[in-house]
């Protein structure tokens, strides 16, 4: 006769198929949780560096177009002109007996696809001509660079627009429709940049340049 266990007596411990399969369920389940909650950290760690990258650059630009109307020559011709479409700045450059002269411009072009904010400068300039010519080829680069022109210049950050007004008679206005003298130079310059939708930094943004000169409201 075979054995049989008493009423009481306890089953040998175990899982059953039922219990293992829950376990590994409830298993994937976290897994899948955990691997959510590190892809999202890990995206999240991603766009603020992007974001702090962009910040970074951006200050970049904003630095050097400051520096480069702080040290905007003074000359009888006039150093400064904003055409529509990009800005000529002829500034002072160098030191001591390596003193001289820049032409740098800034302009908006497109390049595979993306439309940047670009800076272009010319080499040390010591004469009138090569002021000039300098001024020209700053023109010929914002309109149509050609390899030569585009090893000169600088991508700062892409850029969906932008605009320059001039500070004169107590008012910021458009530069094109200003009487003024272009020679004389305007009291200030503002910048309004457009950055584009979709990137780590986007929107407007405006920066105002006043000459160390000049005193009042120019806001």
């Amino acid at each position: 006769m075979a054995a049989t266990l008493p009423p009481n007596a306890s089953r040998p411990a175990g899982f059953t198929l039922v219990e293992l399969l829950v376990a590994l369920f409830v298993m994937a389940l976290l897994a899948v949780m955990s691997w959510r909650g590190i892809d999202g950290m890990v995206r999240a760690q991603g766009q603020t560096q992007a974001r702090a990258d962009a910040v970074a650059t951006l200050q970049t630009g904003l630095s050097q177009w400051g520096a480069d109307l702080d040290a905007l020559a003074d000359l009888p011709s006039g150093a400064l002109e904003w055409n529509g479409q990009s800005l000529r700045i002829t500034r002072y450059a160098g030191s001591g007996a390596g003193a001289g002269l820049r032409v740098v411009a800034w302009s908006r072009r497109d390049i595979d696809g993306t439309a940047w904010w670009l800076r272009w400068q010319s080499e040390l300039l010591r004469t009138p001509a090569a002021v000039q010519q300098a001024w020209l080829q700053a023109g010929i680069w914002a309109q149509n660079p050609d390899d030569v022109s585009r090893s000169r210049e600088v991508a700062m950050v892409p850029l969906g627009e932008w605009k320059v007004f001039y500070f004169r008679n107590d008012a910021w206005t458009n530069p094109l429709s200003s009487t003024e003298n272009p020679a004389s130079g305007p009291d200030g310059v503002r910048l309004v940049l457009t950055l584009p939708p979709g990137g780590p930094l986007a929107g407007d943004l405006t920066r105002d340049w006043i000459r160390p000169t000049v005193s009042g409201n120019k806001s």
